[in-house]
């Protein structure tokens, strides 16, 4: 059952990053994978081969994998043709989860002013970082799309910077998503490459931050996942639903994230019991 729960858990974060302003990490967070994946990501790049939960990492893996080839023409199709339903979702959940890293922080830590202003500067960067997007850039050189994924693919476990959003800014969003609808494995490949490079040189840097800045580093964390509502904004310039259907949607939205929550920390009670 713990299995078919991390395929599910993998597929909610793939399926994450299809959605510009929607980050991984942040899925990642909700549904309490967050630091067993960043703990085994940083082993299997220091070469610990023996010591890595290679059964967790391969059922979150495919279930990842799954969702981005299964989902991409989908996903992209629902936030195209119901923009203010579907960022009213999105903005519900990554509204209500940033609950999370502020409950991983130590009461010591939530009392230190210092941290809110970190997360308060973190908030403005991605605010502002939100208002950039490019035009689709029309056939794009095989190195830009190998950059574009190592920078991309840090908002896959950094929560509240989302990897679609950057490509947007970027002006490769179109691009990717249609080569992997179109099933373009030359680009397929090459982002992937890209993505692990990218990968392996912030793994270890987060990490290290959350050993050593652990409340700092959440802080700002939380101030990403509050910057980033600005893209879900479901009103103003392309509203296509009334207020009563958007304030609905951002409902359901918060009480899933809150339903995760809820079910994780009753996990979490249950484990200390035992």
């Amino acid at each position: 059952m713990q299995h078919i729960l991390n395929l599910i858990r993998g597929a909610l974060i793939g399926s994450a990053e299809l959605v510009p302003g929607i980050s991984g990490g942040t899925v990642a967070l909700i549904v309490g994978i967050y630091e067993r994946a960043l703990h085994n990501a940083n082993l299997l790049i220091k070469g610990k081969i023996k010591e890595v939960d290679w059964l967790f990492l391969l059922t979150v893996g495919v279930g990842m994998v799954v969702a981005v080839f299964g989902m991409s023409t989908v996903l992209s199709s629902f936030v195209d043709n119901n923009f203010s339903i579907s960022h009213a979702l999105f903005m519900g959940m990554v509204a209500v989860s940033m609950l999370v890293p502020i409950s991983m922080m130590s009461k010591v830590d939530r009392a230190k002013p210092q941290y809110w202003i970190y997360a308060l500067v973190a908030a403005v960067v991605i605010f502002v970082m939100t208002g950039f997007t490019s035009e689709a850039v029309e056939d794009p050189n095989l190195i830009v799309i190998f950059f574009a994924a190592a920078v991309a693919v840090c908002a896959l476990i950094m929560p509240g910077v989302s990897g679609s959003l950057i490509l947007l800014m970027l002006g490769l969003y179109q691009p990717t998503i249609a080569a992997v609808s179109d099933g373009n494995f030359t680009v397929i490949i090459v982002f992937i490459v890209g993505a692990i490079c990218g990968l392996a040189a912030f793994v270890r840097t987060l990490n290290y931050l959350l050993d050593s800045h652990r409340g700092a580093t959440l802080a700002v964390m939380t101030g990403f996942m509050l910057g980033s509502l600005r893209a879900l904004w479901p009103w103003g310039e392309g509203q296509d639903a009334g207020s009563l259907p958007i304030i609905a949607m951002l409902v359901l939205g918060g009480a899933i994230v809150g339903g995760f929550i809820f079910a994780d920390t009753q996990i979490a009670k249950k484990k200390a019991a035992a």
